[in-house]
């Protein structure tokens, strides 16, 4: 999710540059529900044990409000075509 969110926000300072100003959060969508809760609310980091600056990283894009994520089941990911191998 953090390396997302650092592509996110180049590409809009990126927009920026050119003129281009986005009024509404960038949505970041997720398969991991835990993950989700971790960014959204600080008291489930302390459950991790090994918890870095991504977390953190993250958090703080959701309190400024850059950043909006949800939760996207499994199944209905459309890049896992290009992550995970095909069944047959």
């Amino acid at each position: 999710m953090a390396n997302v969110t650092s592509e996110l926000i180049w590409i809009k300072s990126f927009l920026v540059s050119l003129w281009v100003f986005l009024d509404n959060p960038m949505k970041l969508y997720c398969d991991n529900q835990a993950a989700l809760h971790i960014a959204k609310n600080p008291v489930f980091h302390e459950r991790t044990k090994h918890i870095e600056i991504d977390y953190h990283f993250v958090r703080q894009r959701l309190l400024f409000g850059d950043l909006e994520t949800a939760y996207v089941p499994s199944k209905y990911q459309v890049v896992d075509i290009f992550t995970k191998p095909l069944k047959k």
